[in-house]
C-alpha cells in the first residue's frame, strides 16, 4: 500500500526528477510533478502543475493536498548569481513555506556535495562536519539546508538533505570511480528517506557503494539507505579513456572537483 497520498516532485523534467518520477510510483498514490514546461502525456497516477519557483505563489499553490515533498528543482550547475538567487534560493524558501502553510511533513532535498567541496578528499569527513562550499551554486545549498533546519526546529518539517556526489548512467572520469551514484541508488537513497520512521533533520552523502571511500555517511544510517551499486565495473574503461590528473590541481585534492577551479560566474568570459 503506498505510504502517501501525494508526493509533489520540483525539477520533475530534469535528469534526476525523471528517475525519480519512475522510482517513486510505488510509495504514492499520486505523484505532482512539477516543471517549467507541461510534461505531455501523464500516467494515471500522475498530475502536473507548471510554474517557476521564483513565483513565490504559483509555488506554494502546488504545494497544497501534498504530504510530502521531493525538491530536485533549482539551478543544476554554477551560473549566473541572479538564476541561482531566483530559482535556488527564493524559489526553496517558497517551497518551504508552502510546507508550513499546507502542513507537508517531510522534505528531501537534493543537496550536493558542493555544499562541503573545499573539504580535501583525504579528510575523510563525515555529514556534521562544517560547511565549506566550492561556488555560489554550493553556498545555495548551504542556504537551503539551514533554512530546512529552521523548519525542523521551529515548525516540525522533517528534511532529508542529500548531499549527492555524481549522479550520471555511469562513471565518465576517475573522480567518478570514488563519487559515482547510480541512478538506481538515487532512487534507493530518496525511498529511504521518505520511509525511514524518523529523520527529523538528517544530512546524508549520496554516494554508491564504491570501493574507494572518500567520505563517512554513518551519521545517516537511521535511514536506512544501502546502496548495491558501485563504480568499480567501470574502472578499466574510465582509466583506459582518461588520463591520470596531476595531484596538485584543485579539481582532485578537493571533494568538489573542476568547481573547485570554476571562477565568478558573472565575470565577463576572457577572450
Amino acid at each position: 500500500m503506498p505510504q502517501y497520498e501525494r508526493i509533489l516532485i520540483t525539477g520533475a523534467a530534469g535528469r534526476l526528477g525523471s528517475e525519480l518520477r519512475k522510482g517513486l510510483v510505488p510509495l504514492a498514490k499520486t505523484i505532482r510533478l512539477a516543471g517549467r514546461e507541461p510534461f505531455g502525456d501523464l500516467a494515471a497516477h500522475e498530475e502536473e502543475a507548471v510554474f517557476d519557483l521564483a513565483d513565490m505563489e504559483a509555488t506554494i499553490a502546488a504545494t497544497k493536498d501534498c504530504d510530502a515533498i521531493v525538491h530536485f528543482g533549482g539551478a543544476p550547475l554554477e551560473c549566473a548569481w541572479q538564476t541561482i538567487l531566483d530559482s535556488s534560493i527564493r524559489g526553496s524558501y517558497h517551497i518551504y513555506e508552502g510546507a508550513r502553510k499546507h502542513g507537508v511533513k517531510r522534505v528531501i532535498y537534493a543537496s550536493s556535495v558542493h555544499a562541503i567541496g573545499y573539504h580535501e578528499v583525504e579528510a575523510h569527513i563525515g555529514v556534521d562536519a562544517p560547511v565549506r562550499p566550492d561556488s555560489l551554486y554550493g553556498v545555495s545549498k548551504n542556504f537551503v539546508e539551514s533554512l530546512s533546519r529552521l523548519y525542523w526546529d521551529k515548525f516540525g518539517i522533517e528534511t532529508v538533505c542529500l548531499r549527492i556526489f555524481s549522479s550520471f548512467p555511469e562513471p565518465a572520469d576517475r573522480r567518478m570511480l570514488w563519487s559515482y551514484l547510480s541512478f538506481a541508488d538515487c532512487v534507493r537513497l530518496v525511498e529511504a528517506s521518505l520511509t525511514a520512521p524518523r529523520v527529523g533533520h538528517t544530512i546524508s552523502f549520496g554516494i554508491s557503494d564504491n570501493k574507494v571511500k572518500t567520505v563517512d555517511n554513518s551519521g545517516a544510517n537511521h535511514l536506512g539507505f544501502h546502496p548495491q551499486d558501485s563504480a568499480e565495473p567501470h574502472r578499466s574503461a574510465v582509466e583506459a579513456k582518461t588520463p591520470v590528473p596531476d595531484p596538485k590541481r584543485p579539481s582532485v585534492k578537493y571533494l568538489g572537483g573542476w568547481f573547485c577551479e570554476l571562477g565568478h560566474p558573472d565575470d565577463e568570459p576572457k577572450s
